[in-house]
């Protein structure tokens, strides 16, 4: 898997969104390359915008009991996997604000480093390792990126 706190990983990210234009058909699913870039930008929103609430309670129990396996895991998702409401896009995005956003947060997680993130504390799941950080950013990423052929 590859390590998005490492600079190369990085910009192999950034290279493959760079190869998206805003013509990009997915291979599976209904998101538009907008939507699904504004779909990407909602994991770093969690992080670093006060945009998306946290989850608290029984439904966060849940959620670290059931979820977080398999977000933070190093197993690849599934075509047309079922996600979280906040992930949901449902209106058209533009290419290149989106684009221009994720490769910003790529660069600004990259440049915070793995050790910035050790025992950070998510959204959804509470606290994380800066590995399971790293499996949730870097699989996400490399999901839909392959899902659009790049």
């Amino acid at each position: 898997m590859k390590n998005v706190f490492d600079i190369k990983d990085s910009k192999d990210f950034i290279e493959r969104i760079n190869n998206l234009s805003k013509d990009s058909q997915p291979k599976w699913g209904s998101m538009s390359v907008g939507q699904m870039l504004a779909h990407c930008n909602v994991t770093y929103e969690m992080v670093y915008e006060d945009k998306h609430p946290r989850a608290t309670g029984f439904k966060k129990f849940i959620l670290k009991l059931l979820i977080k396996p398999l977000v933070v895991s190093e197993k690849p998702y599934k075509n047309n996997s079922r996600t979280a409401p906040q992930f949901l896009i449902t209106t058209e995005k533009d290419f290149e604000i989106e684009k221009n956003r994720l490769i910003s947060y790529i660069e600004k997680t990259q440049k915070l480093g793995g050790a910035s993130f050790e025992g950070k504390d998510s959204n959804s799941f509470g606290e994380l390792t800066q590995l399971e950080w790293n499996n949730m950013f870097s699989k996400h990423l490399n999901h839909h990126l392959n899902q659009f052929g790049v």
